[in-house]
Formats: C-alpha cells, sequence, structure tokens
C-alpha cells in the first residue's frame, strides 16, 4: 500500500469535516435545543437547571474522572466546536482553556470571570505554604488563584446569574423562561446558604483538615478555617514539613476529623488520621457525581457536606 497515497483523502475529509463542523457551529441541534457544553459537573448543573428542556448539555469531564487532570480527545474538541454556548471555568482545566481559544465558538461563560477569586492556598497562621509543594494554581493563571468557586452557594448563584444571561443571549426566544429558571435556581442557593449559616452557628472548633484546598471559599463563607494536605491540586504530595505542621496544628485547634474525598486518593489522610487517632469522613468538593456521591446531585451533595462539618466540628 502507498501510505502518501493513502494520507491525501484522508487530509481531504478531515478538511470536509472542519468545514462541516463550521457551519453547523451556533445552529442547535436537530431537536431545536441549545447546544451547551459543560466543562465539568459545577457547569453542566447551571446549563441544566437554567436551561431545563431548552437545552441539550455535554458535560467534557465523565462521572469519576478528576477533572484538575482532563485531557481531551479529538472527538471532544471537535464537539466542542460545534457548541452554541460553552460553559466552563478558567484555569482549572488547562486542555479546555486551549480548546476554547482556538473553537471559534460565539458564546463562552467563563465563571472565574463572573465572581472574584481569591488565593487560598494552603493557609497555616496566617502563612501561605501551597508553593512548598509547587503546586498553587492551574494553567497560566494566578499561580494562587483558587477555582473552587462553586462550594460557595452565594458566589455559585453569581455565576448562575451569568449563565442564565449567556444562554438568554445565545437563545432570545426562551429568555423568559432561562430568566425564570436562574431565579429559581438563585432563591434555591440562597437557601442552601441559610442552611450552612444556621447549621454551623453553634460549634466548638473552626478548623478542619482536608486532602485539597477545596474549601476555602466555603470557610471563607461561613467562619472556618481550612487546613489542607495538599494544595490546589489533589495529586500533589505534601512535604515532611506540612504533614508535622499539621500533626500540632490537629493537636492546638482540637481537630477531630481528618477528611477526604471521593475522586483522590485518601492514603495520606488516612496516615495523619491513623498518627493522630482522628476519625476520617468524606468531604466532597463536587467536582463530580458517582455512585460513591452522597446524594444524586450538587444540592443534596453539599447538605451532606454541611451534615459532616457539623460533625467534625462540634455543631449542636
Amino acid at each position: 500500500m502507498n501510505i502518501g497515497r493513502a494520507l491525501v483523502p484522508l487530509a481531504a475529509l478531515a478538511g470536509l469535516a472542519a468545514l462541516s463542523a463550521c457551519s453547523t457551529a451556533g445552529a442547535g441541534g436537530e431537536d431545536g435545543r441549545l447546544k451547551v457544553t459543560a466543562s465539568f459537573y459545577p457547569m453542566q448543573f447551571l446549563a441544566e437547571q437554567i436551561g431545563g428542556g431548552h437545552v441539550d448539555v455535554t458535560e467534557l469531564t465523565k462521572p469519576g474522572t478528576e477533572p484538575h487532570d482532563l485531557e481531551l480527545t479529538p472527538r471532544q474538541t471537535g464537539e466542542l466546536g460545534e457548541s452554541d454556548v460553552v460553559v466552563y471555568l478558567k484555569g482549572l482545566q488547562p486542555a479546555v482553556d486551549d480548546a476554547i481559544a482556538q473553537s471559534g465558538v460565539e458564546n463562552t461563560v467563563d465563571a472565574a470571570a463572573l465572581t472574584p477569586l481569591e488565593d487560598h492556598g494552603t493557609e497555616v497562621d496566617g502563612h501561605d505554604h501551597g508553593s512548598e509543594d509547587g503546586h498553587t494554581g492551574h494553567g497560566d493563571e494566578d499561580a494562587g488563584a483558587d477555582p473552587h468557586i462553586w462550594l460557595d452557594p452565594v458566589r455559585y448563584a453569581e455565576v448562575a446569574e451569568g449563565v442564565g444571561k449567556a444562554l438568554a443571549k445565545a437563545d432570545p426566544g426562551h429568555e423568559a423562561v432561562y430568566e425564570k429558571n436562574t431565579a429559581a435556581l438563585v432563591k434555591k442557593l440562597g437557601a442552601l446558604n441559610t442552611d450552612f449559616q444556621d447549621g454551623l452557628k453553634n460549634r466548638s472548633s473552626d478548623t478542619f483538615i482536608t486532602t485539597h484546598a477545596a474549601f476555602g471559599y466555603l470557610a471563607e463563607r461561613y467562619g472556618l478555617v481550612e487546613q489542607a494536605i495538599s494544595g490546589i491540586d489533589p495529586e500533589s504530595e505534601p512535604s515532611a514539613a506540612r504533614m508535622r505542621t499539621l500533626h500540632t496544628l490537629a493537636e492546638d485547634k482540637g481537630v477531630s476529623t481528618v477528611f477526604f474525598e471521593t475522586l483522590a486518593s485518601d492514603r495520606t489522610a488516612r496516615t495523619l488520621a491513623g498518627d493522630l487517632g482522628l476519625k476520617t469522613a468524606v468531604l466532597d468538593p463536587i467536582e463530580g457525581i458517582t455512585d460513591k456521591s452522597a446524594g444524586r446531585d450538587y444540592f443534596e451533595v453539599q447538605h451532606s457536606n454541611l451534615q459532616a462539618l457539623r460533625a467534625a466540628l462540634g455543631a449542636k
């Protein structure tokens, strides 16, 4: 077989496929629904809740996949370019950021642009130790920028409003529906915020230890102190100095529980808890819903997180 001659029709087919993708981009699905691509579960949840039956949502990060390390297949990249709307969080998944920049999709919603990002790192007694492990951020964003805004119901509501506006812009014929659904979701997130405020009022401790620094916004919202074994990246390994610090801190602050999560290794968390004679429990960053999740959606898992924090912090 002449490989060189065989490559010619393949290249031609690739060109036709690219032209086809361009011609259908922004046209909506065959059923008339808006074609929305969401980078990972928290963005998917917003699009589905707000879009309802008027959107067809595709999630790039499949359930059970750690979103921080996502690599896109050529097929996913091609399908992304055919979207009417893309909802993502810049800085969390560099592969997604690159694909969106090259996609030519007109309507893109960056959740990180809808509420200010902050630097939480792995702060201990006012000092940021995130850099000692070499993992404090993602992509080209500010090295200390914490992307986990969806775990704070108030910030998540701000993102929801932005997503609602983007869907209305892309599909003005259903603007009233998107506005109504956005308002309902924002109201429900407000009720969740109240649940956290009330549920964590009468507690005996403020400090909790987690596998990685995912709960900085939630801790800030409710006056808690998160101490993370690793930095923003759940796969980073803590230094010996960090582990010694956590031993001392757990004893000084009366920490009762070391939290781990469903999509990352629990080995270090269980080792730390075993060394100190502490309990372990799950605090879910809700980066994806699987059969191991303590709930079927964002709200159910957040309420599970609230109960786990209440138990760990001695709330009455």
